[in-house]
């Protein structure tokens, strides 16, 4: 019951489409621009850089108020699986961002959210993976390439430190958590999807900052 609580405070607070509300001050639907997606890279491309950072730090921002209040309700009776319980908040908003049922089920990719859901969790997971992510952008400028490559090094991270005793539970919670964020890990690759192939033929759209974002 506390797993299915969890899901739904995180999806109620990724409903919260902050480049959709941006969106609408522009009187436009960002979905009918760009690459049609809901996140933090399209409001780059087709709103400029204030709206980019805007949508990144609301979408931020949701998950790490789900987690906060995911913990604040289950801190006196689930203590000793609180990381496991915060991490179901934060993957009910990457649901309800991803999936918003308002919206028609049209959102983001969520990894905006996900750079909440790094912070709250794991701070060491979000300084590493941060360092390895604008490594990669500022040399291929490729913002999915590297948004999958940080994915895939947090599961491994969390794989890490939690077997290293870090996260305070036994091995079935813990075994829990690493297979959420494979869930997690699995769900983004599937949303980047036709980024992979664009990548694979060497036509995925750069970002440049320097030019408002715009691709190239």
């Amino acid at each position: 019951m506390e797993r299915l609580i969890c899901l739904l405070i995180g999806y109620v607070c990724g409903l919260f489409q902050t480049s959709y509300i941006i969106g609408r001050i522009y009187k436009t639907d960002i979905r009918e621009h760009g690459s049609g997606n809901a996140g933090t890279t399209n409001a780059l491309r087709t709103f400029g850089r204030k709206a980019g950072a805007l949508t990144l730090l609301g979408d931020c921002l949701k998950c790490v108020a789900a987690m906060l209040i995911a913990r604040a309700v289950f801190r006196g009776s689930c203590q000793d699986i609180l990381p496991l319980l915060s991490l179901y908040a934060a993957t009910g908003c990457i649901l309800g961002h991803n999936f918003p049922f308002y919206l028609g089920f049209r959102g983001g990719k969520g990894f905006a959210a996900s750079v909440g859901m790094a912070l709250v969790f794991d701070w060491r997971i979000l300084l590493i993976c941060a360092v390895v992510f604008f490594t990669i952008f500022f040399t291929t400028h490729y913002v999915s390439l590297g948004s999958m490559t940080c994915y895939l090094l947090a599961l491994v991270l969390m794989v890490v430190f939690g077997t290293a005793g870090d996260y305070g539970m036994d091995a079935a919670h813990r075994m829990e958590l690493y297979l959420l964020m494979g869930a997690l890990t699995v769900m983004i690759l599937v949303r980047h999807r036709t980024n992979i192939v664009r990548l694979l033929s060497g036509k995925e759209n750069k970002i440049y900052l320097g030019k408002s974002g715009k691709k190239e």
